[in-house]
């Protein structure tokens, strides 16, 4: 049995992941794949603890290194328990963020630099890396906008406080946004890039688009 496809989908907060990747998840249904949707941080009993810890707001003052070895210890877990089951049973999965948010965000926004990051994703992670990333890159005051929004009506409903990163300065978000770049300039093969302030059809039509190519290569091996 040939090994599943892994796709993974990156962005800002408030660039429309999670969305994109339900929406992504039911196109695959109706044409017959049986995707393995799940996220990072969390999807995991172990991870969704990790993931409480790292994006609460309560979380003050945690050190950069102990931010970037926690997104790790629930990769890892993650790929123990769901990934690597998944692909090698012939599956594809879909993740909502991996280790490029970890290079984006902490070797980016928090300034560890990217090698770090490479280092610690091939000693925990091995060869599991993505076929494909969808990576959505609305500006940075559209992004914001959104993800500040969305935090204020689930606090509203009192749901999980996860606006710790999105309490950060805009600076630190430009880090993160240039680092995403960086990023894609660096694998153009494994990343597509969708940019731009685009309406949710308009970023659909680009990411369904780009995964079926990556079907039909995947299928004609």
């Amino acid at each position: 049995m040939s090994r599943g496809l892994f796709i993974t989908l990156e962005g800002l907060d408030g660039s429309g992941k999670t969305t994109q990747l339900k929406h992504l998840a039911a196109w695959m249904e109706r044409r017959g794949f049986q995707p393995v949707v799940t996220r990072q941080p969390g999807g995991t009993p172990t991870g969704d603890r990790i993931r409480e810890l790292l994006l609460d707001s309560r979380s003050t003052s945690m050190a950069p290194m102990a931010e970037m070895a926690l997104m790790f210890a629930d990769r890892a877990q993650a790929i123990a328990e769901i990934i690597a089951p998944a692909l090698d049973a012939g599956k594809t999965v879909l993740c909502d963020r991996f280790t490029d948010s970890t290079e984006a965000y902490q070797g980016g926004g928090r300034e560890l630099g990217s090698q770090l990051i490479l280092d610690m994703h091939r000693l925990v992670c091995g060869d599991v890396q993505p076929d494909l990333t969808l990576l959505l890159l609305p500006s940075v005051e559209k992004g914001l906008e959104r993800a500040r929004r969305r935090n204020d009506r689930v606090a509203t409903k009192n749901g999980p406080d996860e606006s710790r990163f999105e309490s950060e300065q805009d600076a630190f978000y430009r880090r993160v946004w240039q680092k995403y770049r960086e990023i894609a300039a660096r694998e153009p093969e494994r990343v597509v890039v969708i940019e731009g302030d685009l309406g949710i059809e308009e970023v659909h039509e680009q990411v369904v688009e780009a995964v079926a190519e990556r079907l039909v290569i995947a299928h004609s091996r």
